[in-house]
């Protein structure tokens, strides 16, 4: 490969504040005080932190160098297979700064707060309609506490028709969080196997299903990127038995105006604004996970709730049978306006494009590297395509050396031994936001990267070689973890 995106450049060390001040120094001017100095009372308040001495260059350096040791969506592709990490538009950022939005308390009451209010219930609205269900809540705060919500919803329903299964169907193709949401809502979750082609089967759903069992949790299109073909039989069956049927929508940047989620059986269905609605995805946080539910659920929703009365929109918490507040307040509001804003500017034509762009994409992938290295299920994939180290396992090359090795290409690694079904899984979601040219590099690098696990293998196990910190020791890391000096 002759051009790559990687390069040794200059990479600088930084130490830590404490080991670079220096007493004196300092990067701010105080104004000249119009007070006594009053001593604080050590026995009282105890010693205070010794801080080192910095000044103002110190400090911009500093944070400076370490942002620049950094990857993130405005740097490159990630190609995280499950995570849909695309470029967050910055007009989205710019309206989510407007001060109106940004500096409204969130105990601000109704009157004095209609603008957010009126931007929720529109946003709940776009959201019901993009998927085909009948009411959303923007209350969770991430796609996990999504899933949770959508547990209770279905635990509340059951309860109230008198019902107390203990089961929960999970596939093994399902998000990991997907059978602890299950177990945190007090149910059992029970796999059930994928097919030869790495979807659902009607027979090995019907067998498990029974009276005891809440309904079944589903990722569509699931985790090996393939739709789940049979799903309305699925939900035919699970209906026919009592059961609900709960739709993992971390996947939905594949489905946008292609798929009416509402006619395929779902009931209840998460959405993840930080993938499939472009919003911040990093730091752990912020994120949001709004729960879109069938009419036979929406008396369930969480509160408060929005509503619109006289043409003023406001809270209430006047729904007897809500499983109550999932948290403080209603959401992660400036994620909600972000997702609304990209919406906005997308249109319904343009958010139909995303999806066919993201599916168009993965298959190029696909197809491009498929001689290269073994794929899991050779057949048009959704969003995102799998492969393994199967071909690699010659010279001992491992998905890991892979990953590692692709980090000197100047690309951030796919998700990999992900999902668990697949051994060795290498994971790749190139998202809609990047184009031919940047593809076809990161094509050339993976082709390169087997060309090299062929001619000169420890050139893989050593990478990376050109990054910050060289390849670590993770299973010392793991046996022997040094948490404190």
């Amino acid at each position: 490969m002759k051009e790559t995106l990687g390069t040794t450049g200059l990479i600088l060390n930084e130490p830590l504040l404490w080991e670079k001040g220096n007493p004196g120094r300092r990067g701010f001017s105080l104004p000249r005080r119009d007070v006594d100095v009053f001593p604080v009372d050590e026995t009282l308040a105890g010693p205070g932190p010794e801080l080192p001495g910095l000044s103002e260059v110190d400090l911009v350096r500093h944070y400076t160098r370490l942002s620049s040791w950094n990857f993130s969506v405005d740097t490159g592709m990630y190609p995280l297979g499950s995570c849909t990490m695309k470029y967050n538009p910055k007009i989205n950022e710019k309206l989510a700064s407007l001060p109106g939005f940004a500096n409204a308390h969130p105990m601000l009451p109704a009157e004095l707060c209609q603008g957010a209010l009126k931007l929720m219930a529109q946003l709940e609205g776009f959201l019901a309609e993009i998927t085909g269900m009948d009411a959303v809540t923007l209350q969770p705060a991430a796609g996990a506490q999504g899933e949770l919500t959508g547990m209770l919803l279905i635990n509340g329903y059951h309860k109230s028709r008198g019902r107390h299964p203990s089961k929960i169907l999970v596939p093994d193709t399902a998000h990991g969080t997907n059978p602890a949401s299950a177990v945190l809502c007090g149910y059992r979750p029970v796999p059930v196997a994928t097919n030869e082609n790495g979807i659902l089967s009607t027979e090995s759903v019907a067998q498990a299903m029974d009276e005891d069992t809440a309904g079944i949790m589903v990722t569509n299109p699931n985790t090996l990127g393939l739709f789940e073909e049979n799903l309305k039989k699925i939900a035919d069956i699970v209906h026919a038995r009592g059961g609900l049927v709960y739709g993992d929508g971390a996947n939905m940047n594949a489905l946008l105006g292609v798929m009416d989620v509402g006619c395929s059986g779902v009931d209840v269905l998460h959405l993840n604004l930080h993938k499939t609605f472009s919003t911040p995805h990093g730091g752990g946080g912020p994120g949001a996970g709004p729960v879109c539910v069938k009419k036979l659920l929406e008396p369930f929703l969480p509160v408060p709730r929005v509503i619109q009365e006289n043409g003023r929109y406001g809270f209430s918490e006047d729904f007897p049978e809500s499983i109550g507040k999932l948290h403080a307040f209603y959401g992660n509001f400036a994620v909600m306006v972000r997702a609304y804003a990209y919406i906005l500017s997308m249109g319904a034509e343009n958010l139909k494009k995303a999806s066919h762009l993201a599916v168009l994409n993965a298959n190029y992938i696909k197809e491009r590297l498929k001689g290269f290295y073994h794929l899991a299920f050779d057949r048009p994939c959704m969003h995102e395509c799998v492969f393994t180290d199967k071909h690699q396992g010659a010279q001992k090359i491992m998905t890991l050396d892979i990953a590692k090795r692709l980090m000197d290409y100047g690309f951030h690694p796919p998700t990999v031994y992900f999902p668990l079904v697949v051994s060795g899984a290498i994971m790749i979601e190139p998202t809609e936001t990047e184009s031919k040219q940047d593809l076809d590099l990161f094509i050339q690098a993976m082709k390169s990267i087997a060309q090299e696990a062929k001619e000169d293998p420890d050139l893989l196990r050593k990478a990376p070689s050109k990054s910050k910190v060289k390849r670590l020791d993770e299973a010392a890391a793991a046996r022997k973890p040094q948490l404190a000096e």
